[in-house]
């Protein structure tokens, strides 16, 4: 029923995990670019640059695809964003598309850098008109890759996108501005969103791919405290909502579910422990749906 783009490149490893993690294992076949789902809801499924995606879904060559929101802004595609999906190949997936000049520049903020300044980028069309706005007129030149190898020799000013900035600085470039953050999202053709249908299958994928973001980094956990110290280990414990009390059968003990940061873990259980929580147990978590 859906035809979907996935990304190759950066992306193309955690697409995949991700997939395999809400249970649409991907197959490869022989043809690199060609890949199957064995999943009624998914017909067809190719891997492509992500630059190319957000217009092919606009078009109508896929029903669903996953891209960055810069790749989605640089094309100017009319699509439909179905998720915010914050993840990447390391990190939590915010990416930032900046400005940088060299370290030794006297430049520090955009609005120093001179007219007729040499700005090299993977997003002409981003940043043409950022610098529009400014009122600079600057000569704007295509990159194909290692954007910031060209500065200074060639270039002036180097518009890229970074998770950490460290590529920038083992350059000896430093940032000035931002001029968007850039997150993974799951966008669908307008056509295919307004079919029944389609939007109820991708209403499903969207589900299960959220699920298992949602979860990473949480993990459940649950325990039995007595009705005495109850109130002092529910004082002690994040949660989502509200944790889930439920008296043990015959016993004035209860059990308390409830779901917790993974990174806040190591300092919760000895709280709880503390507080009178008996056998803790923490578990991983393979999805959350809201």
């Amino acid at each position: 029923m859906l035809s979907i783009a996935l990304p190759k490149g950066s992306l193309q490893e955690q697409t995949l995990l991700l997939f395999t993690e809400a249970d649409l294992s991907v197959k490869r076949s022989a043809r690199e670019y060609s890949v199957t789902i064995a999943d009624d809801r998914i017909s067809a499924v190719k891997i492509l640059r992500p630059q190319e995606i957000p217009k092919y879904v606009e078009e109508g060559y896929f029903d669903l695809g996953i891209s960055g929101l810069d790749c989605i802004t640089e094309a100017d595609a009319d699509v439909v964003e179905v998720a915010d999906m914050p993840y990447a190949k390391t990190g939590t997936g915010v990416m930032k598309m900046v400005i940088a000049v060299p370290e030794d520049s006297s430049v520090q903020v955009a609005v120093d850098i001179k007219p007729g300044s040499r700005v090299t980028t993977e997003f002409p069309n981003i940043t043409k008109k950022y610098f529009e706005n400014l009122g600079i007129p600057v000569k704007v030149f295509y990159s194909y890759g290692a954007t910031e190898a060209k500065v200074p020799e060639i270039m002036d000013v180097v518009v890229d996108l970074t998770e950490t900035g460290s590529t920038l600085r083992r350059n000896h470039l430093r940032i000035i501005d931002v001029i968007l953050e850039s997150t993974t999202r799951l966008i669908a053709n307008k056509a295919s969103w307004e079919d029944p249908a389609k939007r109820k299958a991708i209403d499903e994928i969207r589900t299960l791919l959220v699920g298992v973001i949602d979860a990473r980094g949480r993990v459940l956990l649950s325990m039995n405290v007595a009705k005495d110290k109850l109130d002092a280990v529910v004082g002690v414990l994040p949660a989502m909502k509200r944790p889930t009390v439920a008296p043990l059968y015959n016993s004035d003990y209860f059990e308390i579910t409830t779901v917790v940061d993974k990174d806040t873990v190591n300092v919760i259980i000895p709280k709880l422990k503390e507080m009178g929580a008996e056998d803790i147990l923490e578990q991983n978590i393979s999805k959350i749906v809201r």
